[in-house]
């Protein structure tokens, strides 16, 4: 089965619902694509242009309460494996390449840890998020505020991120807001262009440029893509928050096997500590900590098309 789309779904063996996208090309090597806290399946758009130009399947799923996906009670960040090889079945491929974003970072690692290595032909991290194990002084206030709300006023915190995400999405369709976002999708459009263009110039492009979309059409796939994680409402954010920060992911770092764990990761990364990431890579067996020491959690999404093809040339 191959089918491109944004509002894909599959039945799981438990009876649950796995809400998943495919972007890039439908016949292309495949791409697990995991995304970020709190997003959904839809920030696999990101990756959709780099996808078509260079020949890959992108797959997308929602994580349990995210987006199309059944919220998992008492789920942990070890059960992820079991959901995508029940979607790796679900559509037909046996063999892929997995990449964790940011909140998807530890669910890639959980990938290396479970699945068979035959399974996976690539497992990438892109600024992940860090083990906590590594020292909770490193995470800034706010993520240590929510990492205790979680744990300890989950109720508090899930009316809270409920309130403020429903007044994000008003202000948001409010007339001054729209013409913000609109002159920022602009701009991020014209710099990817210009940056296509010069690499068409030096030959390093060779498809032809690709009509842009509307601006609305921008707006909109903006707003699903940030908000997407909220269709079901606050719950799976809080718990979330609770499993990222918890003390282990549900296994021993030093228990992964899997040959090798690429990890990208910028030295001014807020969000995500480097120290914690430096971490991490130590206690993988086998890993590779590619470092940028001027990009932050952000900058890094400049070099999303560099680091798909270099995890792909490890797949073919």
């Amino acid at each position: 089965m191959s089918r491109l789309g944004t509002n894909l779904t599959c039945r799981l063996p438990d009876g649950r619902t796995l809400g998943y996208a495919e972007f890039g090309c439908p016949n292309g090597r495949p791409l697990m694509w995991f995304h970020g806290f709190p997003m959904s399946r839809l920030d696999g758009w990101a990756a959709d242009r780099i996808a078509r130009r260079r020949g890959i399947r992108v797959i997308a799923p929602d994580r349990p309460g995210f987006g199309l996906s059944t919220f998992q009670p008492s789920r942990r960040i070890v059960d992820w494996p079991a959901d995508v090889k029940a979607l790796a079945d679900h559509i037909g491929i046996k063999r892929f390449a997995v990449l964790g974003l940011s909140g998807g970072g530890p669910y890639a690692v959980a990938c290396a840890y479970a699945l068979p290595e035959q399974t996976m032909t690539a497992c990438g991290v892109l600024i992940g998020g860090p083990p906590w194990e590594a020292g909770p002084h490193y995470m800034p206030w706010f993520a240590r505020l929510t990492s205790w709300a979680s744990n300890y006023c989950p109720t508090v915190l899930q009316a809270l991120s409920a309130m403020l995400i429903g007044s994000l999405r008003w202000i948001m369709t409010t007339g001054w807001a729209t013409k913000k976002l609109d002159a920022f999708l602009e701009r991020l459009s014209k710099e990817r262009r210009e940056t296509e263009a010069a690499e068409r110039a030096a030959g390093n492009i060779t498809d032809e440029p690709e009509p842009e979309i509307s601006a609305a059409d921008r707006r909109q796939r903006a707003m699903a893509n940030w908000f997407g994680g909220f269709d079901q409402g606050s719950k799976a954010f809080v718990q979330e928050a609770r499993l990222l920060s918890a003390p282990t992911w549900g296994f021993r770092l030093e228990d992964v096997e899997y040959d090798k764990v690429q990890i990208w990761h910028g030295a001014k990364d807020f969000n995500s500590p480097i120290e914690m990431m430096r971490y991490l890579a130590k206690r993988l067996q086998h890993a590779d900590l590619h470092e940028y020491r001027d990009d932050n959690h952000f900058t890094m999404f400049e070099r999303l098309d560099a680091v798909i093809n270099a995890l792909m040339h490890e797949d073919a």
